[in-house]
C-alpha cells in the first residue's frame, strides 16, 4: 500500500514528525535479515498462567480464555483441576515482567556472539 507524504503527516503527525527529514524524504532506516525470535508465536494457555501471581488469577485468565472461545469448557476444566491439584509451580517457573524481550536479547546477544566468532575464524 502506497501513502502520499501529505496524507501520512494527516494521519500520523507525530510519527512523521520523528521519521520525515527536512525535506521530507524518509529518514527511516531498515535492518533487514535480523531474525525476530518470536516472529509467528502464539502464547497458549500455559504461557498466560505461567505469568500469573496467584491461583485466582490463574483461573480468571482460564475463565477469559474460555469465555472468547480460546479454549473449550473440557480443557478450561483440565487446568482448573490441574491448578487446584497441583497448583502454580506445576506449569512452570512464573515468567517475569519482560519475559520476552528478555529472551529475545539472549537470542540476539548469542547470535551476535556466533558471528563475531565466526569472524575470528576466518581472520586466523
Amino acid at each position: 500500500m502506497k501513502m502520499r507524504i501529505e496524507d501520512f503527516k494527516k494521519k500520523f503527525p507525530h510519527l512523521a514528525n520523528e521519521i520525515l527529514d527536512n525535506e521530507q524524504q524518509l529518514s527511516l532506516r531498515v535492518n533487514i535479515g535480523v531474525p525476530d525470535p518470536w516472529r509467528g508465536y502464539t502464547p497458549g494457555i500455559e504461557d498466560y498462567i505461567r505469568r500469573c501471581k496467584s491461583i485466582d488469577e490463574a483461573l480468571k485468565v482460564i475463565d477469559y480464555l474460555e469465555k472468547h472461545g480460546e479454549i473449550r469448557a473440557s480443557e478450561a476444566a483440565e487446568y482448573r483441576k490441574l491448578l487446584t491439584e497441583k497448583g502454580l509451580s506445576y506449569f512452570g517457573p512464573r515468567k517475569e515482567d519482560d519475559y520476552y524481550y528478555k529472551r529475545a536479547q539472549d537470542f540476539w546477544n548469542n547470535l551476535r556472539r556466533k558471528s563475531i566468532y565466526g569472524r575470528r575464524q576466518q581472520q586466523s
